[in-house]
């Protein structure tokens, strides 16, 4: 005996909806956390910058090194290294 079973499908008579567009309020907080991201990113990227600016500074003031020999001439002569700092920047102005 073989039965056999009817099934009835069932159709929707709702329209479907296209997705709604995000407002203006959802665009603005996507931007911000994109710019909110940015910006941590750049900043992470000075912290880095600055610890090695700090690193190359602090091994060049070492003794005997350019800079702890530019700091004892400029506490002994300061005028004569304010003129030869004066002298440095016109030349550079003029360069450009």
């Amino acid at each position: 005996m073989a039965t056999s079973s009817l099934e009835v499908a069932s159709l929707s008579t709702e329209i479907p909806q296209p997705n709604p567009q995000p407002g203006v309020g959802e665009r603005a907080i996507d931007v911000a956390t994109d710019v909110s991201r940015t910006i941590g990113e750049v900043a992470g990227g000075l912290h880095a910058a600055v610890d090695r600016l700090t690193a190359a500074i602090d091994e060049a003031r070492k003794p005997g090194r350019p800079l702890a020999t530019v700091a004892a001439i400029t506490r002994e002569a300061p005028l004569a290294s304010l003129f030869v700092a004066f002298l440095f920047g016109v030349a550079v102005a003029r360069r450009r």
